[in-house]
């Protein structure tokens, strides 16, 4: 019989998931309506739409596909306590996963739930059993290989899964407990990579940049720069209820995925944003996407041990019904931030 008590939650990476959520959803938004990306002339982006492109497009899904590996060894390493078959689990997760998914590309076609799922199964199950200099090599090898010669998007997937699974290896989240020296040294180093290649991408002409490598390079180095960045303001300490507030936002990711394309849905039958460059008001519909799913997943949690859909996803993984219910107390980890 399966062991389903919830392991310690590492209480920074649920912020540092939700913190992407914040960003996810202007680019959906722009994917789903099919809003216009240009100037009449078709020569140079809308200009808002370029200043998104470079602050949040690239930049936030890249940390989701990471943390997704991540998630992935410290749930098999946890499965492994719990069963004697914890890739079985693992199995039944990613299905559970990719059927939701499928579902979900019917409503956002393009969305990320079903390849994170065949992915998962067809990458990050076979390289678990890997060396984790090997899963390092092959994740560097692919995400940069992937970055300088086929783009961006869902074809850095593979890569950034095999980083988070080769993190896990190596204990990453131990060996950032304390130490903020690490962490600034790497916010030194990719805030004025990011800055450069921002700049580079904001230079690059439109139509150049369907044949240029700088977008996905540039996102990348944004992504670093702004977890890297958000973990120290974190750790200062004077920030806990943004804490508290992404922290529930990144536990309930799943639903506030999905839910994120209903609400869209509906705001467009409204707006009217297709095929307009109304970039103003899809910035209004982010915030308060943003707002409401912050609000409803602090105070779902505030009851409840999970979200609605985690809850599912949790009862098909372990095949038994989960207790929904919040315990007390909830046992929460942290990899050096300051709790009162």
């Amino acid at each position: 019989m399966y062991d389903v008590a919830p392991r310690e939650r590492i209480h920074e990476l649920d912020a540092v998931r939700g913190f992407a959520l914040c960003g996810i959803p202007v680019v959906i938004i722009w994917q789903m309506t099919d809003m216009t990306a240009t100037v009449p002339s078709g020569e140079a982006m809308d200009p808002l739409r370029h200043a998104l492109s470079v602050l949040v497009e690239g930049r936030f899904f890249p940390i989701f596909a990471f943390l997704f590996g991540l998630s992935f060894a410290l749930f098999l390493d946890g499965a492994a306590e719990r069963t004697a078959r914890p890739r079985v689990a693992l199995a039944r997760r990613l299905f559970a996963l990719g059927v939701l998914g499928l579902i979900h590309q019917r409503f956002q076609p393009g969305e990320a739930l079903l390849p994170y799922a065949v992915a998962g199964a067809v990458i990050l199950l076979p390289a678990s059993a890997l060396p984790p200099w090997l899963i390092l090599t092959a994740g560097l090898v692919g995400t940069v290989g992937v970055a300088l010669t086929l783009g961006g998007g869902l074809a850095l997937v593979p890569g950034l899964f095999l980083l988070g699974l080769a993190a896990g290896r190596y204990d990453l989240v131990v060996e950032l407990r304390g130490r903020t020296w690490r962490l600034a040294a790497v916010f030194a180093l990719t805030l004025p990579a990011a800055l450069v290649t921002a700049v580079w991408q904001w230079r690059t002409p439109y139509l150049d940049l369907w044949t240029s490598s700088i977008e996905p390079i540039a996102g990348l180095f944004g992504a670093l720069a702004y977890v890297s960045g958000l973990l120290l303001v974190l750790r200062t300490g004077y920030f806990e209820v943004l804490t508290e507030v992404l922290a529930s936002m990144g536990r309930m990711a799943l639903t506030n995925y999905v839910s994120a394309t209903a609400l869209i849905l509906v705001a467009e039958s409204h707006l009217r944003l297709g095929g307009t460059t109304r970039y103003p008001a899809l910035l209004g519909l982010a915030a308060g996407i943003v707002v409401f799913q912050a609000f409803v997943s602090y105070l779902w949690l505030s009851w409840f041990r999970y979200g609605p859909l985690e809850w599912v996803w949790r009862c098909v993984t372990w095949w038994r019904i989960v207790p929904l219910g919040k315990p007390e107390p909830e046992g929460v980890a942290s990899i050096g931030l300051p709790r009162r």
